[in-house]
């Protein structure tokens, strides 16, 4: 049996989706490899849950985790700075099709994408977070589902000497946390080392490797310097991913899931291609 089951998050495919439909995505990425998809991005329209769920049965793909708001964003769609978003499903208001979705899909996951603003900027607001998002998982535990929170590197801020992240898991037990190791790195920590200090609560990990791209001399040197940053591979960056996906498997990680915010013009496809024989080269088959 596989350690682990090294999946794909679906919000890299955006434009294959619009070019090839899910149906046929999803046979690319079986023709891959792949056998395992995090929903992100993707409305789960009636229409769109039923091609998921088609294209899983027929190219025997699992649904790892689905994405869900907790509650309403203090932001709401055409604000400032988002003028096109579209309503974004949360828990709170829409919890009845939220599960029967993930029960359409056999999916026991749900995973929040970002903090709430509205509990941004202090240690009073992570706090009733944290004690909002335990209720919360309560009652979805009680539907057979697990509630994971998605990491960044904004929760790597101290109050009280305490990283914003430890206060929210230190003031929650049942929420899990979905770590993602790049935003780690770029928080100032070891991935491998930081992964270990959430034993037991870290059954999603995402993989997302970071490299340091060619500066372009001319114009705007300190946009340039700031644009050096960039999401890589899994394989082709400097993190050390055998340390962190071993940290993880011995954490509890059921699921790798990679994650590459841009592509930097490389069709998604062919970039989850490099990963995954990178990730079968460092020793992870048995894991796809």
């Amino acid at each position: 049996m596989a350690r682990a089951k090294i999946g794909v998050i679906v919000m890299m495919l955006k434009q294959n989706f619009q070019e090839q439909g899910i149906y046929e995505t999803f046979r690319s990425l079986k023709d891959i490899g792949y056998s395992c998809v995090e929903i992100s991005q993707l409305a789960t329209t009636p229409e769109n849950i039923a091609e998921i769920k088609r294209a899983c049965d027929d190219f025997g793909i699992v649904v790892a985790a689905m994405s869900a708001g907790l509650e309403p964003s203090a932001r709401p769609a055409g604000a400032p700075g988002r003028p096109n978003m579209p309503r974004m499903e949360n828990l709170a208001e829409d919890y009845d099709k939220i599960v029967a979705d993930a029960k359409a899909l056999n999916c026991t996951f749900l995973r929040m994408g970002m903090l709430p603003i509205q509990y941004l900027g202090s240690k009073e607001g992570l706090i009733e977070f944290a004690h909002k998002a335990d209720a919360m998982s309560d009652r979805l535990a009680q539907d057979g589902i697990s509630f994971y929170y998605h990491t960044h590197h904004f929760e790597f801020v101290r109050y009280d000497g305490q990283f914003a992240l430890d206060i929210i898991r230190d003031h929650s037990n049942k929420i899990g946390f979905e770590l993602d190791v790049h935003w780690i790195w770029r928080g100032g920590m070891d991935p491998a080392k930081f992964v270990r200090t959430y034993d037991g609560r870290v059954k999603l990990l995402h993989l997302k490797d970071y490299r340091i791209g060619q500066l372009a001399m001319g114009g705007d040197m300190r946009q340039a310097m700031a644009e050096l940053v960039q999401f890589a591979e899994v394989g082709e960056g400097t993190l050390d991913m055998p340390a962190i996906i071993e940290a993880g498997l011995a954490s509890g990680a059921e699921y790798l899931i990679i994650e590459q915010d841009q592509t930097y013009g490389r069709d998604p496809l062919e970039s989850l291609r490099i990963s995954a024989e990178n990730l079968r080269e460092m020793g992870y088959a048995d894991c796809f």
